[in-house]
């Protein structure tokens, strides 16, 4: 049976298993279709959807609010569609008020994602490695996490809250927030973009025995940790929200400058090892296509 076809299982539940274990679940981060079937091939558990990948792959502009919750469901459906691992997806603030968070919760999980995030910015948000970031009251995301828990529908649909409040209140006043949230009903704990190893160990210690999420903000203020440690310190999600954004940004920018100085894409092909048309096309499924094509000549 082709994967067109073939029972793609529970990804939420498989999610809640992943969660259980003892190693942190590794979810590289995608922004469409085509990176997250990459991460699902090169053998990742879980995939991320970025709020900030997905805004740069969709409007070219940065993470500051710009896309709405519509485009965001229709971008994590797509994702979904394409790929049989769980996906966690960036909702943002919830777009809007405790009433709003509870149609975009219904929103995601008719889209079929494993679970999301809320954030406690003040919107419009941007990307946690900014300046200048504000945060609502802690009572008013409690009264979202809340609303969140109450919408869902499948127990195994993972809530995440994230705050970021270490910026513009301090660690401790961030710590004291998701504990608040954790209390309100969030699975997962999440402090964005938090600005060294020393706040890490902190993090770690003062969550112990909490699930908590691990963001590497790829060139952004947290510094590079390596996998063992965040396995030490006990972080069970681990994400990579722009590398694959920011790696493709890179190869097309190289490739640009191949067919700018040589007229063609003639030199790119080997020394970028770019795949032959017959490789990408067993990268979309083609295979799959062919054998549907079989059993229904039809199509």
């Amino acid at each position: 049976m082709t994967d067109l076809l073939a029972r793609r299982g529970n990804p939420r539940r498989r999610l809640r298993e992943l969660l259980a274990g003892t190693d942190p679940v590794i979810a590289p981060g995608v922004y469409d279709a085509m990176s997250a079937r990459l991460v699902e091939q090169a053998g990742f558990p879980a995939a991320y959807m970025s709020g900030f990948a997905v805004t740069a792959s969709l409007l070219g502009r940065p993470d500051i609010g710009l896309l709405t919750m519509t485009e965001m469901v229709t971008a994590a459906r797509r994702i979904v569609s394409a790929v049989s691992v769980p996906v966690i997806a960036d909702a943002d603030t919830g777009y809007g008020n405790a009433i709003n968070v509870i149609r975009t919760v219904q929103e995601y999980e008719a889209a079929g994602v494993a679970g999301i995030h809320i954030e406690d910015q003040v919107a419009p948000k941007r990307c946690g490695h900014m300046a200048g970031k504000q945060v609502i009251p802690a009572q008013v995301m409690v009264d979202r996490v809340k609303a969140a828990v109450a919408a869902r529908q499948d127990p195994d649909f993972v809530l995440i809250a994230r705050t970021d409040a270490v910026a513009p209140e301090g660690l401790d006043a961030a710590l004291d927030r998701v504990l608040r949230y954790r209390d309100a009903g969030a699975d997962l704990l999440f402090l964005d973009a938090l600005p060294s190893r020393q706040d890490i160990d902190t993090v770690a210690a003062r969550l112990s025995g909490e699930q908590v999420l691990f963001s590497w903000g790829e060139g952004g203020l947290t510094p590079p940790t390596t996998i063992d440690q965040l396995r030490d310190a006990g972080f069970r999600v681990v994400i990579f929200p722009v590398a694959a954004l920011l790696a493709s940004v890179t190869a097309v920018r190289e490739l640009l400058a191949r067919v700018a100085a040589d007229g063609t894409p003639i030199t790119a092909f080997d020394q970028m090892r770019l795949p032959r048309l017959d490789e990408f096309f067993d990268l979309v499924g083609m295979s799959e296509i062919t054998e549907l094509a079989k059993q229904f000549p039809d199509g």
